[in-house]
């Protein structure tokens, strides 16, 4: 059997330019990056503004499991099901962080014969929007500490810094440093740290911007620290925000490549879902509108996080409305959520999956009862699901009014999702009454507890007393009716990875409050979440080589 990357390898990509043409794009607005990738010029997205926009599909998930979901596998095969049905269809996703590929994940751009390509280098360096981004976080970061060291006329108090500087690798050793040892040449010394870009201020700001004149605002208005009296120190006090810009007006382009199948993909920005908000770029999914009939797109880790957060925060500032929502699952997952031990997955084990299905009945309730969007449940399948396995999550999820649609893209591609890509499209014309799950006039607490209450289904939230001073001094700042972005674990509903299923009678703390003011959203840390992951055991790393002629292995 032939891993992901030797099908990738083996499979003959269109040059970019036939791609482009497939979608609609003219020559006129690609800037090419070999033969393979390309950049968009936004000036598309003027010369366009009066064509209708398609319709917005998300593919979202279950909380993830070792058992392995394929959330990116399916989108990518829903969209050439779709193609083959003849619909004009187009991907929109995230680009995959170094930090993963290294660490535990691997490669993220599909699997099997679902794929997008060319998938080395969206896996490792792509268009270098990943680096730009870290280069003008570190700017931002330098010339804070210069100002400092030159006087430092905004009176920053360098015990109350937030800004930090940034790696896209997963790196433990840099999530507590002190800096500026060695003299006073070598400027202040103090504690400081480092997080991965992907969880960098900046990344969420270019996937929320929606255009130049808005990014430069929006770097303008991040908040690096604070004074000794408590007033907010920002990027455009350090007059950094013009030169942040011309490190990213190349980087907010959206990125067009290719699936095995040939249709189109944009993959731009790509911000953690357990830290940020985990979807891909305002600017991608604005273009992928207008080339497709149908934009099918994704959302990081399961509906609790990414969902919540595509629909609570990045719909509601960029004004979008989906037509449908898919939830993937597998049951060798539910079956793993219901406590079967990983060695006996492959086994059928009726009372195991039913302890687990409830929590794929969770995620989409929430999706249909609370966002009120129509739902399909796509059952990515292993060939060890029996029929009585795919009957009883069948029947489970009829009770709640939802379909289910078998997958079978990763072996074989397009073919595999075409019973998926008929019911999406029935849902898109299913009407919708999308609504976002609070209200953004709220207090913040109220805003967390209608988040862990009505998505998570808990009983209620706890701010430490350090949460709850921090969301005195947000509101005072005039930061409150900004959405929130939950920093929690992928794992469970609640903030605790343990708790399986379909976990009640818990509540969440709220450890931290933070406000990212150019992005738009606040940060509520829980649990152990922390915005540098480290290596595991046995990094991913230790299996990527290239030969002599340049070929890559090992990145699946």
């Amino acid at each position: 059997m032939k891993t992901d990357i030797e099908i990738a390898q083996s499979c003959r990509m269109k040059h970019i330019r036939d791609v482009a043409e497939l979608a609609g794009v003219d020559e006129d607005y690609l800037e090419y990056y070999g033969k393979y990738k390309a950049k968009i010029d936004l000036k598309l997205l003027s010369d366009r503004a009066g064509a209708p926009d398609g319709k917005l599909v998300l593919v979202t998930a279950i909380n993830p499991t070792p058992a392995g979901e394929g959330k990116t596998t399916t989108t990518v095969g829903l969209a050439d099901g779709m193609r083959r049905l003849g619909k004009n269809t187009v991907v929109a996703l995230r680009e995959p962080s170094l930090g993963p590929v290294f660490g535990v994940k691997g490669g993220a751009a599909g699997g099997g014969y679902a794929q997008v390509v060319p998938m080395e280098d969206i896996n490792l360096h792509f268009t270098g929007d990943f680096h730009a981004i870290g280069a003008a976080n570190n700017l931002l970061a330098a010339m804070l500490d210069n100002h400092i060291q030159q006087g430092n006329e905004l009176a920053v108090d360098v015990r109350r810094i937030t800004w930090k500087r940034c790696v896209d690798m997963n790196d433990r050793q840099l999530r507590s440093i002190v800096c500026g040892l060695g003299g006073k040449a070598n400027g202040m010394p103090r504690e400081d740290g480092f997080d991965i870009t992907v969880a960098s201020e900046i990344m969420a700001v270019l996937c929320l911007a929606d255009g130049l004149t808005d990014l430069k605002a929006r770097l303008g208005r991040m908040v690096v620290g604070y004074t000794s009296t408590g007033a907010p120190v920002t990027a455009h006090d350090l007059k950094a925000e013009g030169a942040m810009a011309a490190l990213l007006k190349d980087a907010l382009k959206p990125n067009l490549v290719q699936t095995l199948e040939g249709t189109p993909a944009f993959i731009h920005g790509g911000p953690f879902a357990n830290i940020a908000h985990g979807c891909n770029s305002v600017m991608a999914t604005r273009v992928a509108l207008k080339m497709g009939d149908y934009v099918i797109t994704e959302a990081g880790f399961g509906a609790d996080l990414g969902a919540e957060k595509f629909l609570d925060i990045k719909c509601r500032l960029a004004g979008l409305t989906p037509s449908a929502v898919v939830m993937v699952a597998t049951v060798r997952a539910l079956k793993h959520h219901g406590g079967c031990p990983k060695g006996a997955l492959g086994t059928e084990d009726l009372a195991a999956l039913e302890r687990g299905l409830p929590n794929l009945l969770r995620h989409v309730e929430n999706i249909t009862a609370v966002y009120g969007l129509p739902c399909v449940v796509a059952i990515n399948r292993f060939p060890t699901d029996t029929e009585a396995e795919l009957r009883l999550v069948e029947d489970k999820c009829r009770s709640l009014g939802v379909n289910v649609a078998l997958s079978e893209v990763w072996a074989k591609g397009g073919e595999g999702g075409m019973s998926l890509a008929r019911e999406v499209v029935r849902l898109c014309e299913t009407p919708g009454s999308f609504t976002c799950s609070y209200a953004l006039d709220q207090p913040i607490e109220r805003k967390l507890e209608q988040i862990v209450t009505r998505v998570y289904h808990g009983d209620g939230v706890d701010l430490t007393p350090a949460a709850k001073k921090q969301a005195a001094e947000l509101t005072a700042l005039g930061f409150g009716a900004l959405p929130i972005c939950m920093a929690k674990t992928q794992y469970s509903f609640s903030d605790d990875p343990s708790l399986l299923g379909a976990p009640e009678g818990f509540r969440v703390t709220v450890r931290s409050l933070k406000v990212s003011a150019g992005a738009g959203f606040i940060v509520a840390l829980t649990g152990d979440i922390m915005t540098m992951p480290g290596l595991p055991k046995v990094p991913a790393a230790e299996t990527v080589d290239v030969d002599e002629n340049g070929r890559i292995s090992g990145l699946f």
